[in-house]
């Protein structure tokens, strides 16, 4: 293992965005054991301390690598496509209409379950999205179409919470 690795290499999964989530997770509990702190509590504290930079540097992986819209803003930034989500807030005009549309539908939402609608059509949006962001990434290898939808992803996801604290706040 190398510190320097990324986070694909690290793991022993190929470098794109579709992984099995169940081998991640088994994966993830391997280097774990192998790493873990205590395996080097003979070796002394500056072993230990090595041991405890590794632990972080698996989890910080893990992190990344097991939600998708962290994997594919990380496999853009990885090809040279940074996703700049602070400067780069330009969309697709239909894209901000579609926005536009849900924002008013949920000021205009009274009940849990107008809100429920919203949430489910969000929902299936952010699932083609992630499909889109699958076909740049692994199929067509376009990082810089790949970075935009990300950043769409990105609205959608913030979205949906809102949604999201809105049917909770309804339902207290």
């Amino acid at each position: 293992m190398n510190l320097q690795s990324n986070d694909f290499e690290l793991f022993g999964v190929p470098m794109q965005f579709a992984q099995d989530r169940a081998a991640l997770d088994a994966r993830w509990k391997a280097l774990q054991r192998e790493a873990h702190p205590d395996k080097f509590a003979a070796q002394g504290a500056a072993a230990q301390r090595v041991a405890m930079q590794w632990s972080v540097r698996i989890n910080e992986a893990y992190q990344r690598l097991k939600d998708p819209l962290k994997r594919a803003s990380y496999l853009c930034e990885l090809h040279g496509a940074p996703i700049n989500a602070e400067k780069n807030t330009a969309m697709p005009a239909d894209f901000l209409m579609q926005q536009m549309h849900w924002r008013e539908a949920l000021d205009e939402a009274k009940t849990i379950a107008n809100m429920e609608d919203i949430a489910s059509e969000v929902d299936q949006d952010e699932r083609r999205q992630l499909s889109k962001i699958e076909q740049s990434l692994d199929v067509s290898k376009d990082f810089l179409q790949a970075a935009q939808q990300v950043r769409s992803l990105m609205f959608i996801e913030r979205f949906a919470s809102e949604v999201d604290a809105r049917i909770d706040q309804l339902g207290q």
